[in-house]
């Protein structure tokens, strides 16, 4: 069983529209889907309509929501990351996830299709093809 970690922009993604595409990771087989409190509410405040900040709180339904992670520098290895991007791959590492997804090109593509602590990072696409 995949335990895939979504970040912000995924769950934003998601909510956007309510057609949008990457609403199929939400019935991905053999997958269990969590995200942190601090990506909820990096996706929470940037959506700009209740209707989609309502569609956020029905996809969350069945996400699990774990604190956000923290990784002592020590631990990091040689990982490049952004201050703000350390929540979302810690929080994935703390949180025993298989798979870190996230749509963020400029802060984690560099290491798409890697094994960074122990955590597979793909952008959504990816993985939807791999698992289909």
């Amino acid at each position: 069983m995949d335990r895939l970690f979504l970040d912000a922009n995924v769950l934003f993604s998601a909510a956007y529209r309510e057609d949008a595409g990457v609403q199929r990771l939400w019935s991905a087989p053999n997958a269990e889907l969590v995200t942190s409190d601090y990506a909820v509410e990096e996706a929470t405040r940037n959506l700009p309509h209740p209707d989609q900040r309502e569609r956020l709180e029905e996809l969350l339904e069945i996400v699990e929501i774990v604190p956000a992670g923290v990784l002592a520098p020590d631990l990091r290895g040689d990982v490049q990351l952004r201050d703000k991007d350390w929540p979302i791959l810690s929080g994935a590492v703390t949180a025993g996830a298989t798979h870190l997804i996230t749509g963020d090109l400029r802060d984690f593509g560099v290491y798409f299709g890697q094994q960074v602590l122990g955590v597979l990072i793909l952008p959504p696409s990816q993985y939807l093809k791999d698992c289909s």
